[in-house]
């Protein structure tokens, strides 16, 4: 699956962009690095992709190879392949309320969301003790964040209105042992269990579960992913978050949401697979 190759492979089409342009104007790198006050390095490691120019760094290469015309679309582009990758740091340090806050405009205006996890229960079915418990996991992780855990929790449960108004719809797809990890403690679990037994009822939400037992030749466990119409697909990775946009990657997860509920079972057999999770808590 793609991962943070995408921010990279982003980063090169820039770098070879501002190589184009250095060979159009007749340029060494020797040129534009001496013209700019640049160790002659630096050129090499920007047109490898090693170095991510700064804004600054473009308007340069821009004014030396008299192509100031490109720099504004070059410059956004850079910006756009920064904003693919963010460290989880670097998002929850203005506090997890803020975290909360962000989804929203993109949840309320998603129509078909296809969600897959292999190891929590996702937040459009999750119940408040349920997501007490995850934030409160993230805080004592990180012990310099900012403590509003009760308002981030109030904010996520505001944000579940989208499973029961407008025409959104939910397929979600879990794994078997989703339903057995212990997140909360047994009294949380069970009763994230019963309501994500009775979310199964809600007209918006189409719950698959992928049994232990399943056949994994069409695909294996992969990271969380939401995908978000076929627009965006949003990634959770253990260091970070990765947005992908570009067509022909959305389309990857498409087919690997495909695969991976056709794996799963639906209606009864989902909630007998549940029913077993909570008796297995007693």
């Amino acid at each position: 699956m793609v991962t943070s190759s995408t921010v990279q492979q982003a980063r090169q089409q820039i770098a070879d962009r501002l190589r184009e342009i250095r060979l159009d104007a007749g340029l060494t790198k020797r040129a534009v690095a001496a013209a700019a006050g640049w160790h002659e390095s630096k050129c090499s490691r920007i047109e490898r992709a090693r170095t991510p120019p700064s804004d600054e760094d473009i308007r340069a290469w821009c004014r030396i190879c008299v192509a100031n015309d490109q720099a504004a679309d070059l410059i956004a582009a850079s910006r756009a392949a920064d904003s693919m990758w963010t460290q989880w740091r670097r998002l929850e340090r203005p506090g997890l309320r803020r975290i909360q806050e962000s989804v929203i405009p993109l949840w309320e205006s998603t129509r078909d969301f296809r969600i897959y996890s292999p190891f929590l229960v996702p937040g459009p079915v999750q119940t408040t003790a349920y997501i007490h418990a995850l934030l409160k996991a993230v805080r004592d992780r990180r012990p310099n964040l900012v403590d509003d855990i009760e308002q981030a929790v109030e904010v996520r449960v505001a944000t579940q209105h989208v499973t029961h108004e407008g025409d959104h719809q939910f397929t979600i797809v879990l794994e078997e042992n989703v339903l057995r990890h212990q997140i909360g403690g047994p009294a949380v679990l069970r009763e994230q269990l019963e309501y994500l037994r009775s979310a199964m009822s809600l007209p918006s939400v189409r719950l698959g579960v992928i049994p232990f037992s399943a056949d994994r030749s069409l695909l294996h466990p992969v990271e969380m992913f939401f995908m978000h119409d076929d627009v965006q697909v949003n990634v959770e990775l253990v260091s970070g978050w990765l947005r992908v946009t570009q067509p022909s990657e959305v389309e990857m997860y498409a087919d690997a949401f495909r695969r991976l509920s056709e794996m799963a079972v639906y209606g009864g057999a989902a909630r007998a697979l549940i029913g077993q999770a909570i008796e297995a808590i007693s």
